[in-house]
């Protein structure tokens, strides 16, 4: 059998298969990106063990633990996890602590005819391992933000870089009132593995300059690590620069049509097409407060006959009013008004094409030699 392993930092950046034997209701507190939950024990049979354990002692609710999976359930547990270790031999298994239960299912798998290794210090040191490698490389390495007004097109132009860390992709949303996609965030420590485990192979990969693109603190119902919190209003800027028009379809395509799809694509028609719509409403009555009651049913009654014509006809053209008066009554204002107090911070300004020229050619100065970057040990 291969040995039990505390490589962290190659597990995460080889994206090798991880078993996590911890009950559903841990696993989706927090876990990893390519592991899957195949529990010891379900969430009421750890509950049960738990409480025997504050009552009578460790030996007692081993003893219990034993008891509630036997048998059938015992072998149909053991069996999934066989064929998980046949179907990734060079996976791992692991418990919260890397103790009893991940012990338990590396005996049982043994005992199966099956030995496959599990990770020292378990889901806990993964997770601390990744926290230090988020702190780490804000320490470390450079960063440069990507502001602009909405819709000038910052994501895509991220996507053009190898050096990008696409917050908002990890947060799976846009970033605005309007940026729920049709599947759902991840929680917050999903996020926050989902970032470290990027920085880490980007950094492995030599890179030590990173563009982002200039956040709130939350992106959605995810929050910024605090050191990235705290270190991004002293980062440089450049700001990327695009006429109304370009904006408008920008964010039709995204918000409309993009999203429509999204939602159709997972619940089918009619049902996926109104729940987009009522997404739509929702995200508009969200800043309600802030357009102020007339201005607000002003933009909801264009958005509803918007709405109606694509459903009965398909045509997106009508959305364009409500998007152009958001931006110009409302976004604009509001990010002309940071800007102002971003001057100091901008390195430089223009269009699509000019910003994506300018980073490539400044953030290809500082490399470190491929798989020789400073991450931590």
């Amino acid at each position: 059998m291969r040995p039990d392993s505390s490589d962290y930092a190659s597990i995460f950046i080889d994206d090798l298969p991880l078993m996590d034997v911890r009950a559903p209701v841990e696993f989706a507190k927090g876990a990893f990106p390519q592991a899957l939950n195949l529990p010891l024990m379900n969430d009421g049979e750890r509950q049960q063990v738990g409480a025997c354990y504050k009552q009578r002692g460790q030996q007692a609710a081993i003893a219990l633990g034993h008891e509630l999976v036997r048998g059938a359930i015992k072998a149909q547990r053991v069996q999934a996890w066989a064929e998980f270790a046949q179907a990734h031999p060079d996976g791992y298994l692991y418990c919260f602590r890397g103790g009893l239960r991940s012990q338990i299912a590396q005996q049982w798998l043994d005992e199966a005819g099956v030995p496959y290794p599990r990770i020292v210090g378990g889901y806990k040191a993964m997770r601390g391992f990744l926290i230090q490698t988020l702190e780490v490389a804000i320490a470390q390495c450079d960063f440069i933000l990507v502001g602009g007004l909405t819709g000038s097109g910052k994501t895509e132009l991220l996507a053009e870089l190898d050096n990008a860390i696409d917050l908002e992709g990890h947060a799976n949303h846009r970033g605005s009132s309007f940026g729920k996609h049709a599947t759902p965030q991840p929680c917050q420590i999903n996020f926050e593995n989902s970032l470290a485990i990027d920085l880490l192979k980007k950094r492995h990969q030599g890179l030590a300059y990173f563009a982002l693109e200039e956040e709130s603190r939350s992106i959605g119902s995810c929050f910024l690590p605090l050191p990235l919190q705290s270190a991004m209003p002293g980062y440089p800027m450049v700001w990327l620069e695009d006429d109304l028009d370009g904006r408008v379809n920008r964010i039709l395509r995204d918000y409309v049509v993009d999203l429509c799809a999204e939602y159709v694509a997972i619940q089918g028609e009619p049902a996926g097409f109104l729940a987009y719509a009522d997404r739509l409403r929702l995200s508009l009555a969200g800043i309600s407060r802030r357009l102020g009651g007339a201005r607000h049913q002003r933009l909801a009654s264009i958005m509803d006959e918007a709405l109606a014509t694509q459903q009965n006809t398909g045509a997106v053209e009508g959305h364009r009013d409500w998007i152009r008066a958001l931006l110009t009554e409302y976004y604009d204002p509001m990010y002309a008004f940071q800007k102002e107090g971003k001057g100091e911070r901008i390195l430089f300004s223009g269009r699509y094409d000019e910003v994506l020229a300018y980073l490539k050619a400044t953030m290809s100065q500082r490399r470190h030699p491929a798989g020789k970057s400073r991450v931590p040990a």
